[in-house]
This record gives C-alpha cells, sequence and structure tokens, in this order.
C-alpha cells in the first residue's frame, strides 16, 4: 500500500475546512449527519475543529459490493431526529460516481431542513456519473482504490491515520 495523503496534509486541511464552514454558519446550530460508517473518523475530526455548535446524526445506505459501486442506494438506518427547519451539513468520506449522495440529498431535502450543504474528505470527480455541488471538498482525488482514515475495504483498515491506495484487491490480502 502506497500513502496518498499523510497525516500531516489532512490535520492542515481539516483545519483549514473547520474555518470554512465556521464562517458560513457564524451564530447558528448545525447538525452533521455523517454517512456510516466511512464518515465518522473524518466528522469526528471535523466537529472537533469548529467552533460552530453541532449535533449529530447518522444515516446508513448502502451502494457497494467489495470495490465497486452498484448503481442501487438503499437507506440501511435512518436518522433518529426531524431535521425540519435546521441547518444540515451531509458529512461523506469519498464522492465517487454521485449517485448515493445525490440519492441521499433528495431523500434529506423531503425532510424540510432549513439548508443542506454537503462536505466531504474525497472526491473522485473523474468518476462522476450525476453530479451534485458539494460545499466542502477535502482533496480532490484521481481514480484510485483508497483505504484509511475511516475508508475500507470489507470493513478493514478505517483506522489507518492516512490515505493509502492500493493498485489491485490482492494487495489487500
Amino acid at each position: 500500500m502506497d500513502v496518498l495523503i499523510n497525516e500531516s496534509r489532512i490535520e492542515k486541511r481539516l483545519d483549514e475546512m473547520a474555518k470554512e464552514i465556521d464562517k458560513a454558519y457564524e451564530g447558528k446550530e448545525i447538525i452533521l449527519i455523517g454517512i456510516l460508517k466511512g464518515s465518522v473518523v473524518f466528522m469526528v475530526e471535523l466537529a472537533k475543529r469548529m467552533k460552530t455548535k453541532v449535533q449529530f446524526e447518522f444515516i446508513e445506505v448502502s451502494s457497494y459490493e467489495g470495490t465497486e459501486s452498484t448503481g442501487k442506494v438503499k437507506i440501511v438506518k435512518d436518522i433518529k431526529n426531524s431535521i425540519e427547519g435546521k441547518d444540515v451539513l451531509i458529512v461523506e468520506d469519498i464522492i465517487d460516481t454521485g449517485i448515493t449522495l445525490t440519492f441521499l440529498k433528495e431523500y434529506l431535502l423531503l425532510k424540510k431542513p432549513n439548508s443542506l450543504k454537503i462536505a466531504t474528505l474525497l472526491s473522485k470527480p473523474s468518476r462522476r456519473i450525476k453530479e451534485l455541488d458539494v460545499d466542502y471538498i477535502g482533496f480532490k482525488i484521481e481514480d484510485k482504490f483508497v483505504i484509511g482514515y475511516g475508508l475500507d475495504y470489507n470493513q478493514n483498515y478505517r483506522n489507518l491515520p492516512y490515505i493509502g491506495y492500493v493498485n489491485s484487491e490482492k494487495d489487500l490480502l
């Protein structure tokens, strides 16, 4: 496995993102909706740097089998509390095809939030099938299979403090 983004670059970018978000939500309270399980590390580390008052919610969706997207999104676990009239920030680990986030944004808008924005640690624009506006992007990356900092391969490697990449699944076995 090779390192794509080291720990210090991640830490620096999270500091910058937290300041951008704080400025946008100055004087407001926001609900961070983390997409399980990959966003947890990013969401917690981002929230720790923010001065804005935040609440946590989680939603779990599924669209992957192994390393490939199936293109079909299903909600596995929904948020528990109402977001009606609230300012909401969806927190995602990586935006690949855009299918999951497009689905999730449309779904959450039905719950009538005051505002709905998206923050992602990683974006792979070359893989985009569904275009969507992303308000906060940590890093734009090439089309590589990445793991670490919340991203996994078969539920493993989420705890790496950096983002690594592999050339094939065989490298992980």
